[in-house]
């Protein structure tokens, strides 16, 4: 398994689930912790900008890190000089995501495709005088985006010098009003005036009946493919800047995608249309020599994505929490678990595992999961915690709140809601030396202290 090497373990926390909630001393502490308790990789959500709301998944830039992660005075460690030195040769994404912050703060906030014709269609004259009218303005966004860059880089060197590995999250599709779709809109399925053709989401299933409706852009992947993706390969190419490895949320996408038509307001109606994910992942293959990605596969998945999945080599994921339904051939189940893969015990859009095991009612099912667990090892959810460690995947990867025990309080996202989601943060008191030595105890007896 190219990502993961030998066995290891790892934590799941986005940084706004720190203490401040900011890339500051939290970090260097939470390191600390981590060292203590032998976990080897720390799992994130996107570390992009929301649009609106705190979603990392419906982000401004696929590309620019969110401002909020700032520490407070952040200003006061600017080294001018690498300022300088970095805006002498700047990431290819800078200076658009600069203009489209600023055309937007002058709008009010508005969606892109609701500004002035000469700004919604990049007008080259246009543009060209808002940039030498508010230089000073485009300046101080590229200073917050220099800054940001240079704290994480440091907490990722300071990371790999203890051996912990920083696993990111690229989300497949990018929200419509973002700098991505503005800059580069023949990259996507757009009329002649810029307004989405068709839209993302998935079909109809047990859990709704009128399926989903995200509202994404598609890809325009006849033009992608042409160009040899090269939006993809940057995207990916800063993506490795910034991690050691990262997950494709959604990675069935790269198979097929459900297209529905704009004018739809659910997703009933609508196409499966094959995606190139074959000649995109040989590109990205070519272009690195080694492509450290784990495949979000989770949901119904075909085997035409299994096969696409496989074909390259790339880890799926399962989750324990899902593993108990009594299903056969479930992937999630203990039973079922392989090497290959990452296993959790739930993810950022599950119930903690306190609060999964508290929702259930049926004893009977309660039991039968008992029966198959490790009770010696404490009340729940340790024994949930200590069978995805010893499960045979190379990687286990457990959410903070389960190492910390605590109930749906403590939940990030509850998916198909807008309320009460990414506001979770622990308290630095939690983290203490003896839950980090029962953490170092259990990933020790399951073989995954290697460096």
């Amino acid at each position: 398994m190219s990502t993961t090497n030998a066995r290891c373990a790892g934590v799941l926390l986005h940084p706004t689930s720190l203490p401040s909630g900011k890339l500051d001393a939290d970090v260097w502490r939470f390191l600390d912790w981590m060292t203590e308790a032998n976990l080897k990789v720390w799992q994130m959500l996107p570390l992009t900008q929301p649009v609106d709301g705190l979603s990392p998944y419906q982000a401004v830039s696929a590309f620019a890190l969110n401002p909020a992660l700032l520490p407070d005075n952040w200003q006061d460690t600017v080294d001018k000089t690498a300022f300088a030195d970095f805006m002498a040769n700047p990431p290819h994404w800078l200076k658009p995501y600069a203009l489209f912050t600023l055309l937007k703060q002058q709008s009010g906030g508005k969606a892109w495709n609701e500004w002035p014709d000469a700004w919604r269609f990049r007008d080259a004259d246009t543009l060209a005088a808002v940039e030498r009218e508010h230089a000073d303005a485009l300046h101080a966004i590229c200073m917050e985006q220099f800054a940001l860059i240079s704290c994480w880089l440091a907490i990722r060197q300071e990371a790999n010098r203890r051996g912990i590995r920083l696993f990111g999250d690229i989300p497949i599709f990018v929200g419509y009003d973002s700098v991505d779709v503005w800059s580069n809109p023949h990259e996507f399925q757009l009329d002649e005036q810029l307004q989405p053709t068709v839209v993302t989401g998935v079909p109809p299933d047990y859990f709704s009946a009128t399926g989903q409706r995200w509202g994404n852009p598609h890809y325009h992947w006849p033009h992608m493919l042409a160009n040899g993706f090269r939006w993809w390969q940057q995207r990916m190419a800063w993506s490795l800047e910034l991690f050691d490895l990262v997950r494709i949320d959604h990675f069935r996408g790269l198979e097929a995608s459900w297209e529905i038509p704009s004018s739809e307001p659910t997703a009933m109606v609508g196409e499966w249309v094959k995606a190139p994910g074959a000649e995109l992942l040989a590109a990205l293959q070519g272009s690195h020599s080694t492509l450290p990605v784990v495949a979000e596969d989770l949901g119904i998945i075909t085997p035409e994505v299994v096969e696409l999945k496989n074909r390259f080599g790339l880890p799926g994921m399962s989750v324990l929490q899902f593993g108990f339904n009594g299903l056969p051939d479930n992937p999630h189940s203990l039973a079922e678990q392989v090497e290959n893969s990452v296993v959790y015990t739930g993810t950022h859009d599950n119930e903690t595992s306190l609060g999964w095991w508290q929702a259930l009612t049926d004893e009977g099912q309660k039991s039968w999961i008992l029966s198959q667990l490790d009770l010696t090892i404490g009340d729940m959810p340790w024994p949930l915690i200590h069978a995805a460690l010893q499960s045979p995947a190379q990687m286990a990867i457990i959410p903070l709140q389960d190492f910390l025990g605590l109930d749906n309080q403590a939940r990030m996202n509850t998916p198909g809601t807008i309320v009460d989601n990414w506001l979770w943060r622990y308290d630095s008191h939690q983290l203490t030396p003896d839950l980090a030595q029962r953490i170092a105890h259990l990933v020790d007896a399951a073989e995954r202290s290697a460096e």
